[in-house]
């Protein structure tokens, strides 16, 4: 890679303030093999400008609440000099739409019977549809069931 190509590059830093994300916060997805980056001869960290796509597309799906190992997995495919496009971010979408329906139908659940626990954390009511669905809990005894050791 020549001066120019560096040039071209963006240090960590300016990831990370290009993204609105903290220099650690890069570290941490490069650990977690969501983003890609290499040294120059001169040991400084260097990323294609593709990363800020990608890292807006993990951004996007964290505050879906995707796992970060199934955003990996999206990710996977894509080369790093790749700046994701429409047409991978519909393939993601797809990939996450029943996920992400499951999810809504499980919290809309919540919101409605949330009411009807009384947040005590003794978990042996009767009907606690959060916790105790259909006494499951009360047949194996009395108390706070999650709370007893199993012997």
């Amino acid at each position: 890679m020549d001066e120019d190509d560096i040039k071209r590059t963006l240090a960590v830093g300016d990831v990370a303030k290009r993204s609105g994300i903290a220099v650690s916060t890069v570290h941490f997805y490069e650990a977690k093999g969501l983003i890609e980056g290499w040294r120059t001869p001169g040991n400084q960290r260097r990323y294609h400008r593709a990363v800020l796509r990608r890292i807006a597309i993990i951004r996007i799906a964290q505050r879906a609440g995707i796992p970060l190992s199934t955003i990996r997995g999206a990710l996977a495919d894509l080369p790093h000099d790749h700046v994701p496009n429409a047409r991978d971010w519909q393939r993601f979408t797809d990939a996450w739409r029943d996920m992400l329906q499951e999810r809504i139908v499980s919290l809309m659940q919540l919101r409605d019977q949330i009411a009807s626990c009384i947040g005590c954390g003794c978990l042996s009511l009767e009907e606690c549809p959060l916790r105790n669905p259909g006494d499951a809990l009360g047949r194996e005894g009395a108390g706070p069931r999650r709370l007893i050791p199993k012997p």
